[in-house]
């Protein structure tokens, strides 16, 4: 963590207009709170997001990342 940044409105940070303006409804959408988190696969789509509640070392998280980590790599430039 480097500092605050906006996460809604005018001043919205870059990262989170892509995050919240996915194309996915599944985890495109207003953040809901502090501590929300989303996952991100390598090739640079949202796999999942989850509730802010959700502790990062969830059964629900940890599933998500290591079913992530076990996708084949995506081609180098493509």
């Amino acid at each position: 963590m480097f500092g605050k940044i906006s996460v809604k409105g005018e001043d919205q940070c870059p990262l989170y207009k892509f995050l919240t303006s996915y194309p996915d409804g599944d985890v495109a959408g207003e953040v809901v709170w502090n501590f929300q988190k989303y996952l991100v696969g390598r090739d640079g789509k949202i796999i999942a997001k989850f509730h802010p509640k959700t502790m990062p070392d969830s059964e629900e998280v940890t599933k998500a990342i290591e079913k992530a980590i076990a996708e084949p790599r995506p081609p180098v430039g493509g």
